[in-house]
């Protein structure tokens, strides 16, 4: 999310004056020519009441739209734009908006259905703003975009095979913060048993960390969790755990793995909003096998960059991850690009600004 509202703030600084209220240290991320007010981090509390206050500063000034980065500040958007007489808009991304916090429903919501626009990460997204009357239904569908790499990186890919240990082994990939949402205990649990019985030199390789500040954080420490689950199952020889990466090494990882899984879970309270590791796996020429659920459906076309299995169905995600790496996946790797490329960033600046202000592109 915060790689988004970065990519934003780019596409916004090519056509409006732009001021942004953000994190202590954005501003060194920033074109020169955005006026930047820098917010002091620490609790989500003191983070959300200085970003009040420099909002509402920044509103002195006349302004066309108001936007805010997620469903979290959208009050502060849409107090802003009364005093500045604005429109007043919200990027939403599911689990800000079907969290189940008790005072988060209370104070938030009233907020969101009052704001003048609502831009969606995916369909299910805008499925769930209609239903809950967020901005009165106006609702638009901004898919995030990627990073679109210009050629095969075969090179990368076996000097991170050959980094890791992985050698010729079938490699499957696993990126994204560990949550009970994203599934990857009950994958290692249910379903790369058999899939090392099939295919015995498999490696499961693992980046990502625990998510502290997670909107729905777990109870447990699930990094913990996840190694009791290897070892349960007798998996230690199948996995790799690498927890957080650099961009560099994470585009060589897409290079050096025949497919990214992406079980993620159906929870209450809890959504995949969009999946945007899938399209960036995409971008790649690596195909994704994903449960349907949430957002993933937007982020997976369904025999083009991967296959999507019905949710919670166990059984067939480990079937078609042992037929396909069984397969010639050339074919779906070529494919792959081809969904990818219509999630390029210029794409999503263009849709981002028309949608905001069709008007007066260049206010």
């Amino acid at each position: 999310m915060e790689r988004l509202n970065y990519r934003v703030a780019l596409a916004l600084s090519r056509h409006f004056r732009l001021v942004v209220v953000g994190p202590e240290g954005c501003t060194a991320s920033l074109p020169p020519e955005v006026e930047v007010h820098q917010v002091p981090t620490g609790s989500l509390a003191r983070f959300l009441l200085g970003a009040t206050r420099a909002t509402w500063s920044a509103a002195s000034q006349p302004a066309t739209v108001v936007l805010a980065g997620s469903g979290l500040t959208a009050p502060i958007a849409f107090m802003a734009s009364l005093r500045c007489g604005a429109r007043s808009a919200a990027y939403v991304h599911g689990l800000d908006l079907v969290t189940r916090h008790p005072i988060y429903r209370l104070l938030w919501l009233p907020f969101l259905r009052r704001l003048a626009l609502a831009i969606t990460n995916s369909a299910n997204t805008a499925t769930i703003a209609r239903r809950l009357g967020v901005a009165g239904g106006n609702i638009q569908i901004v898919h995030p975009g990627t990073n679109l790499p210009g050629c095969d990186n075969i090179d990368g890919g076996r000097r991170f095979r050959l980094e890791f240990g992985l050698g010729q082994d079938p490699v499957l990939l696993s990126v994204g913060r560990l949550t009970e949402r994203k599934g990857l205990v009950e994958f290692v649990q249910r379903c790369l048993p058999a899939i090392s019985k099939t295919h015995p030199r498999v490696r499961l390789v693992i980046i990502g960390d625990n998510a502290p500040n997670a909107l729905t954080r777990s109870s447990m420490d699930l990094q913990a969790r996840l190694q009791e689950a290897i070892c349960q199952a007798g998996v230690r020889n199948n996995v790799v755990i690498l927890g957080s990466c650099s961009d560099e090494i994470l585009s060589l990882a897409y290079a050096a793995a025949d497919l990214h899984i992406f079980p993620v879970r159906e929870l209450p309270g809890d959504v995949e909003g969009f999946g945007m590791v899938a399209v960036e796996a995409a971008a790649h020429g690596l195909p994704t096998i994903a449960f349907a659920t949430g957002g993933v459906p937007d982020a997976v076309a369904d025999g083009v960059s991967g296959r999507l299995v019905p949710a919670g169905d166990y059984d067939t995600f480990t079937r078609l991850i042992t037929e396909l790496l069984a397969q010639d996946r050339d074919s779906l790797s070529t494919s792959s690009r081809q969904f990818a490329s219509q999630f390029s960033w210029d794409r999503f600046y263009d849709q981002l600004r028309t949608t905001l202000d069709p008007h007066s592109p260049h206010s």
